[in-house]
């Protein structure tokens, strides 16, 4: 019966699109929708993810995302490498993606209006609050940097620019009482700061992303790698002012480190185009979780991920395709 009510749906579409093309009337536009979500298909044509860095989570995380939607709705979804958080969220508002991983500390200042932001961005919707990112601040045992308050003078490698990594660097380093004209500021990416640490050309860097990050992986090889410190009670004295860092360990042995090392977290967010119909949302976050198992394999990172918890600590709208996924998910 499920099969035969699928079957008749999909033909009273394609009984609409052959009388005038799409359907012109609110209520054409539902059965439209309708026939196209029971017979398990998308109304967009296209979803692309914004992700980051090639060597990244996001891109990893990504590129998982993308072969299974192609899969599962027969639909154009590929990945974009960018330079990550406020170039994903730039993309959605300019209709060039359709979906992003970004950090929440960006994503708050989209929602708001501030820093990389000089408009509130209400193009974008929230479906997921995802694993956490770790502040990784990586220099080389022989540097003596030990802290933040340590970079003062250094050269340091803050992130690509338009970068989750590179807001998050700018905010920590501000609540240490320095600013960018303290350091000697180069903005690099995940590979690249590898590089520049192994080369020298750099005397610290930050490489904000879930455990493990695979640039400090293959960085750890050969290179006296250390993490340097940030103190929770620090963390919580800049978390007065900026809410989404909270107080997490880099566990001992992730790179070589034989005790955890204390730094800041913030949670990624999966985010949207408002453009994407409710139907549509619904069964891409739903999607989304079905193939969780899939990008776990991926990325450790993903297993941080929880289901329960998913819709929790949000910093921007959810989209109502989403909270459809959500208050189903909850019966």
């Amino acid at each position: 019966m499920k099969l035969l009510k699928i079957t008749l749906l999909a033909a009273s579409l394609a009984a609409l699109s052959a009388c005038g093309g799409e359907p012109k009337s609110a209520g054409g536009e539902t059965q439209k929708s309708e026939a196209l979500a029971a017979a398990g298909k998308l109304q967009t044509k296209f979803v692309t993810i914004a992700t980051g860095g090639a060597s990244g989570p996001y891109n990893i995380l990504g590129t998982s995302l993308a072969e299974a939607y192609a899969k599962e709705f027969g639909v154009n979804s590929k990945t974009q490498t960018t330079g990550a958080s406020v170039e994903n969220i730039n993309l959605i508002n300019q209709k060039k993606a359709e979906m992003a991983f970004v950090m929440s500390d960006v994503l708050s200042d989209a929602v708001n209006g501030v820093n990389s932001f000089p408009q509130k961005i209400s193009s974008v919707s929230q479906v997921a609050a995802l694993y956490p990112n770790y502040v990784q601040v990586v220099t080389s045992s022989k540097s003596g940097i030990k802290t933040l308050a340590d970079l003062r003078g250094k050269r340091v490698a803050v992130g690509a620019q338009n970068s989750g990594v590179e807001v998050n660097a700018r905010n920590l380093i501000n609540g240490f009482g320095m600013t960018y004209k303290d350091l000697k500021v180069d903005y690099l990416g995940y590979a690249e700061a590898a590089d520049a640490l192994k080369s020298g050309k750099i005397d610290a860097a930050f490489l904000t992303s879930g455990l493990p990050n695979s640039s400090l992986m293959e960085l750890q090889q050969g290179f006296d790698l250390q993490l340097v410190s940030i103190p929770a009670d620090k963390i919580a004295e800049i978390a007065k002012d900026k809410p989404y860092f909270v107080a997490m360990n880099i566990p001992k042995g992730t790179y070589g480190n034989a005790e955890d090392v204390p730094t800041a977290a913030i949670r990624n967010a999966l985010v949207v185009s408002n453009a994407l119909s409710e139907d549509d949302v619904y069964q891409l976050t739903k999607s989304f979780y079905q193939n969780l198992s899939v990008l776990q394999t991926a990325h450790q990172a993903a297993k941080e991920i929880d289901p329960v918890k998913a819709k929790e600590g949000f910093v921007a709208p959810m989209h109502p395709g989403a909270k459809k996924y959500y208050d189903e998910a909850a019966k």
